[in-house]
């Protein structure tokens, strides 16, 4: 039967006592050595029993296990220091059922657990096999249980001490020495040990499997570096040179035929000596490798001789592009200072323009008027730093940047170096490659471009960069700072026609196999597929669209349907349907609130329609169509002006009491930004206020001031030849603009009617019709008869007509 009584307890940490074990202890806490000299007080008994987590110091009543072992102290030395070492056996298993104290020690009751007396069972003497084979197999393993030991372990009969006895040899952590502590059956804790056994001795299977294949790796090792040792000393003694040697005077002769600048070759060397002290299979002589052959595929010192001759320059020009002389004399000129001073800096050449106008094409006719190489970079979505730089040879993979790249491509040292989309960078958190590009496009510093990867200077002056982009917007400031823009606008009709019969038109023939006899577009159908099919400022879709001519015109040919013959316009409409656009797409007749506006965008110039309703209200002003901040701003600015002026203007003082106003710019799903529809805005709302129709077939650009006055914009060449397309007869710019008028091809000019205006007054003149006239026009149902009529009071400007 158990029993209880009350005992002293001293908390283990790191270890576990078993019933029969005897060991020592060093106790060296305050409640630890009271706990000790109470037992030593009384009858020498103790309860052990181990802390749950062996980082706490004072441990409360929670942090100890409550089944233990009830142990006798043999023996207590009190050592230096105010510590003791305690020689205790194990006695039996003790279950705490209350702790009665904890200061100046933990005192407890403990309930005395003894083995039961049973008899030996077949499950009982098959278990006890059991453990004691897989001990055997364990101490064989291990090495760390001695044979006089194991013999003495092994003799015992009783199951549950043979159980005890083997637990407290294995190398356990405390949890698995715990559940066999607290398996008070015998047959349960003959179970668990046996379970425990088996897998520590998976875990030393494992280990010693290991143990011999490292021990085999560290043996081929070693018997490989003998073997290479003894093969240098065979080669040496017979004069032969080892790999490494050859490979490193290899790297050497190449190195001084290559004729590098002095500090590149000094480099070069260093790196040949590295690699020759290095292993053949080394993973860093790779990477070494790798930058020497960088090293001496660059083109360090070759150059190409350029072609200086203006003449032949300039048909080859004439022969790839039609128009765009500023840019053709921009590079005659370049070749002229070339031919008079070879040794000059190259210039940073950045075409602007919309899609499709040549931009690319015209860097490959530089490239083949001067007879240098050619070489394209693409910057559309470029984000990472290092595609400029190149990585560090400290990442795995490392190459130099794609501006060396091309540079070997190349394979001399004054290619044409396109950079095309440069206005398409990005940046985020790998750094800002528009920023890297500084030290490439700077004239004063590209002489010494230092790539994060070679980590030795390039010199780049040489080579003629050209940058491409859509709009300069979106290229940094410093970045621009470095580039001369020369702007390429759209083209005229007359424009698109030539380019079609002299370039697209052949080239599209050549592609699809039809000869020029099966195939005539005479200029007149020509210029029905521009008007009737396009809609652009480039060439592009035009040349699909004429590629989609050949397509159909060469099926019904291999068909037998087809007679060569000389287009006609009811041919365009059989091959290619209806035509999608209109030529006349201004309004066909005069609107009130409704104005006709040029906008300049990154694929060129469009017309802007921006409608003004007045409806009964309290004076909101409503603005729809995705507009920014900017054209926010013009039309309050306008309604503004409006309100100051609503004498001059005919309309009653009091309409902002009475009538809300809604500005509203069609196609809403687009955005629309710029300063340059202030004159626009205040003319709709001008013309809603007073009922007075504006003309239909006039379009304005500008922006205003508070007081009235018209400021000038830009992007005048693509709005005007936008206008021209559209069919508009008069153009109203700002007088600051009329500069810009020489940029407008004259066959565009002669079509157009021209007024620069300073004052809205004038451009309220010119653009609104009378009252009497603009009767007609209105429209009862959308404007509130609560408005006024009237005429504008403006002093007689002197209008400057320009046709």
């Amino acid at each position: 039967m158990s029993k209880e009584r009350e005992l002293p307890l001293l908390p283990l940490r790191g270890i576990l006592v078993f019933p029969y074990m005897v060991i020592h202890l060093d106790v060296g806490r305050e409640r630890s050595m009271a706990a000790v000299e109470q037992a030593m007080l009384e009858d020498r008994r103790i309860l052990l029993s181990a802390q749950k987590e062996t980082e706490i110091d004072s441990p409360m009543a929670e942090d100890i296990f409550t089944v233990g072992t009830v142990a006798e102290i043999k023996q207590l030395l009190k050592l230096p220091g105010g510590t003791m070492r305690v020689l205790v056996e194990g006695l039996n298993r003790g279950r705490i059922t209350e702790f009665i104290a904890e200061e100046p020690y933990f005192k407890v009751r403990v309930e005395d657990v003894e083995d039961d007396i049973i008899s030996v069972t077949s499950e009982i003497e098959a278990l006890t096999h059991g453990v004691i084979h897989q001990f055997e197999e364990y101490a064989k393993l291990s090495k760390k249980v001695p044979q006089d030991t194991l013999g003495t372990i092994l003799g015992i009969e009783e199951p549950g001490r043979l159980a005890d006895i083997i637990a407290s040899h294995l190398n356990l952590k405390i949890g698995d020495k715990q559940s066999i502590l607290e398996s008070l059956g015998v047959a349960e804790r003959l179970e668990r040990l046996t379970e425990i056994i088996m897998r520590e001795i998976e875990i030393l299977e494992l280990e010693r499997r290991i143990g011999l294949r490292v021990r085999k790796q560290m043996e081929k090792a070693q018997k490989e570096y003998y073997l290479r040792e003894q093969m240098k000393a065979i080669q040496k003694e017979l004069g032969d040179k080892d790999e490494r040697q050859v490979e490193a005077d290899e790297y050497r002769e190449k190195i001084s035929q290559a004729k590098l600048p002095a500090e590149v070759e000094d480099k070069a060397l260093k790196e040949t000596e590295r690699l020759e002290k290095m292993a053949q299979s080394s993973a860093e002589g790779t990477v070494v490798r790798t930058y020497l052959d960088w090293i001496l595929a660059l083109p360090w010192s070759k150059v190409s001789r350029d072609k200086t001759d203006i003449n032949r320059a300039e048909k080859i020009l004439n022969e790839d592009h039609y128009g765009l002389e500023k840019v053709k004399e921009r590079i005659l000129e370049f070749l002229a200072i070339r031919k008079l001073t070879p040794k000059m800096k190259s210039p940073i050449l950045c075409f602007v323009g919309p899609p499709g106008v040549g931009k690319t094409s015209l860097a490959k006719s530089v490239s083949r008027a001067l007879d240098r190489k050619f070489v394209r970079m693409s910057l559309g979505g470029v984000r990472d730093e290092a595609e400029i730089r190149g990585h560090r040879r400290t990442y795995i993979g490392a190459l130099p940047g794609r501006i060396l790249q091309g540079m070997r491509t190349a394979g001399t040292r004054n290619p044409i170096f396109l950079l095309d989309e440069i206005d398409k960078m990005a940046s985020d958190y790998r750094g800002d490659p528009a920023s890297a590009l500084l030290e490439v496009l700077d004239p004063e510093q590209n002489n010494s471009f230092a790539d994060h990867y070679l980590e030795v200077p390039f010199d780049l002056s040489q080579t003629l960069f050209i940058l491409t982009a859509n709009t300069l917007s979106t290229i940094p400031r410093p970045l621009l700072d470095r580039m001369e823009v020369i702007s390429l606008s759209g083209y005229t009709e007359d424009e698109k026609v030539n380019i079609a019969r002299k370039y697209l038109l052949p080239k599209e023939l050549k592609i699809h196999g039809l000869k020029e006899k099966i195939l005539t577009v005479p200029d007149e159908v020509l210029l029905k597929l521009v008007q009737g099919y396009t809609r652009e400022s480039g060439v592009r879709n035009l040349e699909r669209e004429i590629a989609n001519l050949c397509r159909k015109v060469a099926m019904r040919w291999v068909k037998k349907e087809w007679e060569p013959h000389p287009l006609i316009e009811m041919d365009l409409e059989d091959l290619l349907g209806a035509p999608r656009f209109h030529f006349q797409i201004a309004a066909p007749a005069p609107e009130i609130g409704a104005v006709t506006g040029l906008a300049y965008t990154t694929v060129g110039g469009d017309i802007l329609t921006i409608e003004v309703t007045p409806v009964p209200g309290k004076g909101h002003l409503t603005l729809t169509g995705k507009l920014g901040d900017v054209m926010k701003e013009s039309a309050y600015a306008g309604l503004t002006f409006v309100r100051a002026h609503v004498k001059q203007l005919g309309i009653p003082e009091d309409f902002y009491e009475k009538v809300d106003l809604h500005i509203h710019v069609p196609e809403g799903a687009i955005p629309k930004d710029g300063p340059s529809a202030g004159v626009t805005m205040v003319t709709a709302m001008a013309s809603a206020l007073s009922k007075r129709a504006v003309r239909s077939d006039l379009a304005m650009t500008g922006e205003i001031t508070l007081r009235g006055n018209v400021l000038p914009i830009g992007g005048v060449k693509e709005k005007v030849l936008a206008a021209h397309r559209a069919g508009i007869k008069v153009i109203l710019l700002p007088e600051e603009n009329r500069k810009d008028l020489e940029e407008i091809p004259e066959t565009v000019q002669k079509d157009l009617e021209f007024h620069f205006v300073s004052r809205i007054e004038e451009v309220i003149n010119l653009a609104l019709l009378p009252v009497a006239e603009s009767e007609k026009y209105l429209d009862t149902t959308m404007f509130p008869s609560i408005l006024g009529q009237g005429e504008i009071a403006v002093p007689q400007a002197e209008e400057r007509p320009v046709s």
